[in-house]
């Protein structure tokens, strides 16, 4: 299995970006994705979640409103749209997968940085 991350890098505040997670060797389809962040010294944060189906997604308070999270079956990858970034949202992205079978999420991406300047 793997799951790459793309799409990261510097933008200034209030700009977007888009990231993706390219996913091989899983039952994509079934199962539930999210979208991680750790900044430097902190904890990793849960950031979005969506449904296998699409339908059911999660974001955390602090990217509700700017952040969209979404999947594309037919093509086995994930999404991140992030618009009026700031400064906070500086951190490593990565993706998680949770397979139907376990449901908790045993697949992890490499991350992708995102660096966002005042």
């Amino acid at each position: 299995v793997q799951l790459v991350e793309s799409g990261g890098g510097l933008m200034q505040a209030g700009g977007s970006l888009r990231l993706s997670c390219a996913a091989s060797g899983l039952a994509f389809s079934t199962s539930t994705m999210s979208w991680f962040r750790q900044a430097p010294g902190k904890a990793r944060e849960l950031v979005a979640t969506v449904g296998w189906k699409g339908n059911i997604q999660y974001y955390g308070d602090s990217v509700k409103g700017r952040f969209t999270i979404s999947r594309d079956n037919a093509k086995n990858t994930l999404y991140l749209q992030m618009n009026s970034l700031k400064p906070e949202d500086t951190a490593v992205y990565s993706c998680a997968a949770a397979p139907a079978s376990t449901q908790i999420y045993d697949y992890w991406g490499q991350g992708t940085q995102v660096t966002v300047s005042s």
